[in-house]
């Protein structure tokens, strides 16, 4: 058997093999692996409107205080619209929850017109500015330039540390038709949710060029009528809407955003002329050539007030059509033609906007009166543009360049103080109750100690004629007649510019019969004044007003709507008495009669609940209500509550 022969290696080339098989597994490590695809943004998952909040960074800023300390944050809330249709004028809901105050918002503004810095520890909406719309990938074949955008936020919150990070409960779209499934959260720094358009019958205007217009209690439109390279005129329309408020004195305000300034106006004036910070500022530098003198107005946040009805006619201020009323805008029932109020301006605009197609209105809009409810307005709002009558009298109509809608609704802070105050009597009670203790508050250092929350003492009737401030002594004197405690400290009196009296004056078989006295304790008239009465059960039956005009509000079932007829259209302010060194003020006053027939209105409680009203408003205001009612009183007191309200009645009567 032959016995096999083994070679031996020579030791270089097996040196050689090895480092030939090291490099060949070596190449074949180092060649590129194929990763696994990265997952789909969510966005992309998502056939609506994409939003995230992302926080970036915050710290801690002085004071230090361990028990209530604040941080900066920062933070991007992104909006991607991966819809079909295009979005016009977004709105967003961040839901922040720790005491935030936002310092500044790029892109964006605050839906309810305050600005910059605010409180936002509720939560807030922001609108668009100034790009209010977003395209849709259809339209723009995936231009997310035009498709999305991204509010970069800064501000403070409280009581959040560096190891935590302050996310906002919830994040939502809010316009119309727009659904959001729950927002969630990727990690700790990332909110997201898509909102789906699931009713195309409520965002009315997504496939058309504009919005619809909106209705509100009061509508501020922003007209842009002619148009320059480098400025422009716009008319500002302000219209009330709502059968119950009026303003008195407005004062419109509102933020320039893009360094524009006022150079002239018409039907209107600024409340301040001041041009301070355009010959400082970047104004000045660009319009080297102009005359400030000239220019009217150069805040960032301008207040424009009306002109008096002396301007109507100027030709240089007035002959706007609307304008000059002294600021009184009416209520539509009063006065259709009086419930609207117009000016006009000349806007400069600044770098990069010279060229007649960068048009942008103001934002964060403000409106208040002198005796009325606050506003609350919203973001303008792009709409088709306003039509106007041809200046030259033609029957043609002139349509506006561009136009925005403001719109605008009454609110009522729950720490509001009411202006105005209601006092109750009636025929089978003797004594009047008047308005509540402070019922339009209390003064912090009274002149002289006096109780706030002491109920107010009763009075005799004719007591009602006097300023609170001066029936002590008869409060006392009747409280002595009637056996009555009296506490001490006294309680303060009600410190109302405008008290109302609602007298029960008879109550029959068939029907009964209230009188209504409107008393002004202020320094000023009150010209085309108005009051609304609810009487929850007793409308049905309402028959006359006897010296004012009077109707049951349009729509309505429990309210009266009451305003002087011609020549008692004025509440007279409040004047001296006969003999000033010794005699009280007298108030200006209206009073009238009101029946009711109990045939529409059967099982009617006249005496003891619904022949008092369950609410009072005066010139849109409500005025606070008495806490109890007038009790019936013992057939022996009878005589003399007849003698006190025929007293009254008949010093109101020789005061006219």
């Amino acid at each position: 058997m032959a016995v096999p022969v083994v070679h031996k290696l020579h030791p270089i080339i097996l040196l050689f093999l090895s480092l030939s098989l090291f490099l060949f597994n070596t190449s074949v490590l180092s060649q590129p692996q194929t990763p696994p695809p990265a997952p789909a943004p969510a966005s992309d998952s998502c056939n609506g409107v994409f939003l995230s909040y992302t926080y970036k960074t915050g710290h801690a800023i002085p004071p230090t205080d361990p028990t209530n300390q604040a941080y900066r944050f920062e933070s991007t809330l992104r909006l991607l619209n991966n819809g079909r249709q295009e979005l016009k004028s977004w709105r967003a809901f961040v839901g922040f929850q720790h005491r935030e105050r936002l310092v500044s918002a790029s892109n964006a503004v605050l839906a309810d017109g305050n600005s910059l810095p605010a409180e936002l520890g509720n939560g807030a909406v922001f609108a668009g500015f100034p790009m209010s719309d977003l395209k849709s990938a259809v339209e723009t074949a995936g231009d997310t330039t035009q498709m999305e955008v991204s509010v970069e936020l800064v501000g403070t919150q409280f009581g959040v540390g560096a190891s935590d990070v302050p996310m906002p409960l919830n994040i939502s779209l809010v316009n119309d038709g727009y659904t959001c499934v729950n927002a969630t959260n990727q990690g700790n720094r990332v909110m997201q949710v898509c909102c789906i358009l699931q009713d195309t019958n409520s965002n009315t205007g997504v496939n058309e060029e504009f919005l619809p217009r909106q209705e509100g209690d009061l509508i501020i439109m922003y007209d842009v009528i002619r148009v320059y390279d480098d400025n422009y005129w716009a008319q500002v329309s302000i219209s009330n809407n709502h059968p119950l408020s009026r303003l008195d004195n407005w004062h419109l305000s509102f933020d320039w955003m893009r360094e524009e300034f006022i150079y002239t106006m018409k039907g209107a004036y600024p409340y301040v002329v001041d041009t301070t910070d355009c010959v400082f500022g970047s104004q000045g530098q660009h319009y080297q050539g102009m005359d400030f003198s000239q220019v009217l107005n150069c805040q960032s946040s301008p207040t424009i007030i009306d002109l008096p009805p002396t301007m109507a006619n100027d030709s240089n201020l007035g002959r706007i059509p609307f304008c000059c009323r002294n600021g009184t805008i009416l209520s539509p029932l009063m006065d259709p033609s009086r419930s609207k109020s117009s000016f006009q301006m000349q806007v400069y605009k600044m770098p990069p906007d010279l060229n007649k197609t960068e048009l942008a209105p103001p934002q964060n809009w403000k409106i208040n009166g002198s005796m009325n409810l606050d506003y609350e307005c919203g973001s303008p709002v792009r709409v088709s543009p306003s039509q106007f009558p041809d200046p030259s009298g033609l029957p043609s109509e002139t349509a506006a360049i561009a136009s925005w809608q403001v719109v605008c609704n009454m609110t009522q802070s729950r720490l509001a103080v009411p202006r105005c105050c209601v006092s109750y009597s009636a025929f089978f009670n003797d004594s009047a109750i008047p308005c509540n203790t402070c019922a339009c508050g209390c003064s912090p250092n009274p002149t002289q100690t006096c109780s706030a929350t002491e109920p107010a003492l009763l009075l005799r009737p004719d007591t009602l004629l006097i300023p609170s401030e001066n029936r002590t002594a008869e409060a006392l004197k009747w409280a002595d007649i009637k056996r009555r405690k009296v506490p001490n400290p006294l309680p303060c009196g009600d410190n109302c510019g405008v008290s109302i009296n609602w007298h029960l004056l008879s109550d029959f078989k068939h029907g009964w019969s209230a009188r209504i006295t409107i008393f002004n304790w202020g320094e000023s008239s009150f010209e085309d004044w108005f009051a609304a009465v609810q009487l929850d059960n007793a409308v049905p039956g309402f028959e006359e007003v006897y010296t004012f005009n009077g109707s049951v509000l349009q729509g309505s079932n429990n309210t009266i709507f009451m305003q002087g007829r011609p020549g008692l259209n004025y509440l007279l302010a409040e004047t001296n008495g006969s003999n000033p060194k010794k005699d009280p003020h007298v108030p200006g006053s209206q009073q009238s009669v009101i029946s009711f027939t109990k045939k529409s209105t059967p099982g009617i409680k006249v005496a003891t609940r619904d022949g008092f009203p369950t609410k009072v408003l005066f010139n849109g205001e409500e005025c606070a209500l008495p806490t109890i009612l007038p009790s019936k009183a013992p057939m022996a007191s009878a005589a003399s509550s007849i003698v006190g309200f025929l007293t009254l009645a008949l010093l109101l009567l020789l005061q006219y």
